[in-house]
């Protein structure tokens, strides 16, 4: 017999509810090795307004090497951020301004750049909502992804933002292991130190796409091995994830997180970063039939509650 009471507290009863806790009931009867289900990280899992969080990571750090050497801003993009310029960070474009932030930890370790992401998020606020970045993640996702643990899924997150960045806090913040990360990823060189033992440096280059749209399903592939039958995502960039896990046979789920509560978070259409999109993802939810979740009317508490 399927709980109710205590299922999903914090999604509003109402018909977004209600698929998803069919679907839960559906997903028993799939062999546990085919529960599988990947969700997008910014903007699903957690906050991503008004900055991504991985960004604010990079930004903090290129503030604190600029401080030690203040040359580092003669670049075009160090010198857009260091002074706050929109219209230049506009002009040259985020995807370029990701790639110059990359270099800051070129050469250094796997475990050094994740702990140093640690120590980010133990100090960080979300300043527009007066929250620690760790409590900017949405407590009606962290309740679902509980959820299909205790249904022996495999849960994934599979994100547009880097794979490094993502692990060093997946397992804290949402019980994913880092195994379990799929996200853009960093071409490492492997080195030695000087008394020759095997060191592994990051580089400021890329190892294949940025893991969005179609990369993101073949990036799936290739890491996990295995097809989800539930998908969440908010962006464009998930779309073709979404779209793989809903063609399955059996049991599926796409889940689009609509941003639709300028009150408790913020309302904005949500969109790719590295391609054009012919039409709004809600658009393209509604028209294939996918579950949209509305922020305002399905969830009765956004954020998890504040620590005294």
């Amino acid at each position: 017999m399927t709980r109710t009471g205590d299922l999903l507290p914090s999604w509003r009863p109402g018909p977004t509810r209600d698929v998803l806790v069919d679907f839960l009931a559906d997903a028993t009867a799939v062999p546990t090795v085919d529960r599988v289900a990947c969700f997008d990280n910014d903007g699903t899992l957690w906050c991503e307004r008004p900055t991504y969080v991985q960004f604010d990571f990079f930004v903090d750090e290129l503030t604190a090497r600029a401080q030690e050497d203040p040359t580092i801003g003669s670049s075009p993009e160090f010198a857009a951020l260091l002074s706050g310029d929109h219209a230049a960070i506009g002009e040259l474009g985020l995807e370029r301004i990701a790639f110059a932030l990359t270099g800051l930890f070129e050469g250094t370790t796997a475990s050094a750049f994740a702990a140093r992401a640690r120590e980010f998020m133990d100090r960080a606020v979300n300043a527009a909502l007066d929250r620690p970045l760790r409590r900017v993640v949405y407590q009606p996702m962290l309740e679902l992804l509980d959820e299909l643990r205790r249904l022996e899924f495999t849960v994934a997150i599979v994100s547009g933002g880097g794979t490094e960045f993502v692990r060093a806090i997946s397992q804290d913040l949402y019980g994913v292991p880092p195994e379990l990360v799929v996200g853009t990823l960093i071409k490492y060189d492997f080195t030695r130190d000087d008394q020759e033992r095997p060191v592994l440096r990051r580089t400021g280059h890329l190892e294949g796409d940025p893991n969005e749209g179609a990369t993101k399903v073949t990036n799936i592939q290739t890491s996990l091995g295995r097809r989800p039958i539930l998908a969440a995502g908010n962006s464009g960039g998930d779309r073709e994830m979404l779209e793989w896990a809903a063609a399955v046979d059996g049991p599926s789920l796409a889940l689009l997180v609509d941003h639709d509560d300028a009150d408790r978070e913020f309302r904005y259409l949500s969109a790719a970063e590295t391609f054009a999109e012919p039409e709004p993802i809600t658009d393209v939810g509604a028209r294939l039939g996918w579950t949209i979740v509305s922020m305002a009317r399905d969830w009765d508490q956004v954020f998890p509650p504040a620590v005294a």
